[in-house]
């Protein structure tokens, strides 16, 4: 499905490439591509934020993965012509966030369903509201600029 069908906020879209670049690492752990979801997260939204961002999506993204009991159908995060697309459990996740931070209930359980495989994971579901409670809607885009230095006598 085309990213820009799924009626995702910029900061939304911006979780796609570290929930790739994480799914990567639990499939392939020798790969370290969690490393990436780190780095892109600090440049995107800056290092204190970004990093925080990233902790939380990990856990979100660990704990759909162990109560789905099969692995998530992702797509290459280093793929530069799939960077537009999601599959079906990629918007389903994204879908749960962008709920959750709306405080949306009907629709955020739907998409947990879809998410956990109709187990309704108590871990996945606190993992999904404490990312919405510290990232809601609003959030800035960007991180801040950082200020230049200057030389202080």
């Amino acid at each position: 499905m085309p990213l820009t069908f799924c009626g995702l906020d910029d900061f939304e879209e911006g979780l796609l490439p570290l929930l790739r670049h994480f799914l990567t690492s639990l499939k392939a752990p020798e790969r370290q591509s969690w490393q990436y979801a780190y780095k892109i997260a600090a440049e995107r939204w800056g290092e204190v934020l970004g990093l925080r961002v990233a902790q939380a999506l990990f856990k979100l993204i660990d704990r759909a993965v162990k109560a789905r009991g099969e692995p998530l159908e992702f797509l290459d995060p280093l793929a530069p012509d799939e960077r537009g697309f999601v599959t079906r459990d990629e918007f389903s996740i994204l879908r749960m966030l962008h709920h959750m931070r709306r405080d949306e209930t009907p629709m955020a359980r739907e998409a947990v369903a879809l998410v956990t495989g109709d187990t309704m994971d108590p871990e996945v579901i606190r993992a999904g509201l404490s990312f919405a409670h510290r990232f809601p809607v609003g959030l800035p885009q960007r991180a801040a600029a950082p200020s230049p230095l200057r030389l202080v006598e």
